[in-house]
Order: structure tokens, then sequence, then C-alpha cells
């Protein structure tokens, strides 16, 4: 069965919908006639751009100002998606930090964690079962290329993604032939307009602009292969250069040759 097509009652949930991908994801969803629930921090800018998308595409769209990171407010999300229909869940919510962790701040690599691997995984088993029961649904999990290999001074960061990463194409392989489809969106870096040259930041400067993808097109691309029930999408020239050197050259020259890359970027 494909992905249940948009109706009444069905929902389509983006999570860290405020801005970057999410934002996209969620514009694209209701260009296709998906009603909405937007999850992030900033209720204030979700409940702006809900406004949009129904003014623009006649979509019900929902508005849930919640910080993931914090077990309690997940745990009530979670039962409400459980009682609800969803027909597609984009886990996309996630933090990145640069540097070595032990000089990082110990509570937001906690939160980290929590936000990129425990809330992925709370989500998904909260809206699966429905999935399953209805043998329709559809779920986009936000993992990274950087899951694809250890990166000294993006420690957390790649760590948790390695799980977003295995845990999608895990999951995808318990599903098959039971309705629900199951695609990792693995991407590098994604940009949401060109900066300003004063204001441009390392990461724009180490990376040239020919390597960079926008959200519009990684959105579009994550839907269609989800709607295709492709195993994985890797958007952009760097992503996918950073797949094939994780998983084809040996981790004690990729993971040294990272870390020095990312030490420039967390001395930002």
């Amino acid at each position: 069965m494909s992905v249940p097509a948009p109706s009444a009652d069905n929902r389509a949930v983006v999570t860290g919908a405020s801005s970057g991908i999410g934002a996209a994801l969620a514009a694209e969803l209701a260009a296709r006639g998906y009603s909405l629930i937007l999850v992030a921090r900033r209720g204030e800018v979700m409940a702006e751009l809900a406004g949009e998308l129904t003014a623009e595409h006649g979509v019900a769209v929902e508005v849930r100002a919640v910080d993931l990171s914090e077990p309690q407010p997940r745990a009530a999300l979670c039962q409400e998606l459980a009682s609800r229909d969803i027909a597609i869940l984009c886990n996309n919510a996630g933090i990145a930090t640069f540097g070595a962790v032990a000089e990082l701040d110990p509570a937001y690599e906690q939160a980290q964690v929590q936000l990129n691997a425990v809330a992925v995984h709370d989500l998904t088993l909260a809206v699966l079962p429905g999935m399953l029961e209805r043998r329709g649904g559809g779920i986009l999990i936000s993992g990274s290329a950087a899951g694809n290999m250890p990166i000294p001074n993006n420690a957390t960061y790649a760590a948790t993604k390695a799980f977003a990463n295995t845990f999608s194409e895990s999951l995808r392989g318990e599903v098959a032939g039971r309705g629900v489809h199951v695609t990792l969106l693995a991407p590098g870096p994604v940009r949401t307009d060109i900066p300003d040259p004063a204001d441009a930041s390392i990461v724009d400067k180490m990376v040239p602009d020919f390597l960079w993808v926008d959200t519009v097109h990684t959105a579009k691309a994550s839907l269609d292969a989800l709607a295709r029930n492709r195993m994985r999408v890797v958007p952009g020239p760097l992503s996918k250069g950073m797949s094939l050197a994780g998983q084809f050259l040996p981790r004690s020259l990729t993971a040294p040759v990272a870390g020095r890359f990312y030490r420039k970027l967390g001395s930002d």
C-alpha cells in the first residue's frame, strides 16, 4: 500500500517545523493536500506558518509548542499522537554542537541526545501501531550523512544521527509488506537562504556554494522518496560523498580528517 492520501481526518506531523527543512516539509505536505500538526518549541513562529499554509492551501494546521528534549511534554504529545490518525510522521527536529565534548555544556549535550535520538524513537513508537493497524503510513526520519562515520568534535551529533540512520533502516525491514513506508533523509549542508558575506558563519565560509542544497529541494526529494518507499534519500553532492566515505573508507582515515574540519567549526 502507498502512503495514505490526505483526508479530512488524517494528519501529517512535522517536528522541527519552525524553520529549515521542517518548515519546507510542512509547506510541501500542505501543497500536496495534507492537514498538519506542526511541532517545535517556537509556537508563535509556527502559528504564523500555519496561517500562511491554511490561506494558501486550504488545509487545517494544528500547532504544538513542545520542547521534544523534555521527557514529560514529549510523553504528552506521544499520547495524543497515538490516538490520532497519523498518515505521515516527519521526525525532523534536531540540534548539533561542535567542539570537544568534554568542553561543551553537559546539559545541552544530554538535551541533544533526547531530541535527536530518544524523541525520534518515542514518536515513532507512538504512531507506528496505528499505522500498522490501518496498513498505511509513512515515516520520514531525518538522520545525517554525519551518522555514517565517527566525527571528533561533533561526537554527540554524529552518534545520535548514527542512531537515527540505523533505526530508520532497521525499522524499514521490520515493517516491509505491512503497508508502512520508512525512509531515511541523510543530508549534508542544507541552506535556507544565501547568507550576507558580512554575517556568514564559518560553515558558510568553509563549504563552497555548489555543495549546498536548499530546503525546498530537500523537502520535495524526501517526500517523493517516502512515497516510493525508498530506503534512503541523500540530497546534495557533499552528503553523497560523506555517505560513500563512511561506508567504504577506513575509519582510521576518515575520523582524523573529519575531526580537523569540525574542530574549525567549533572555533566559530
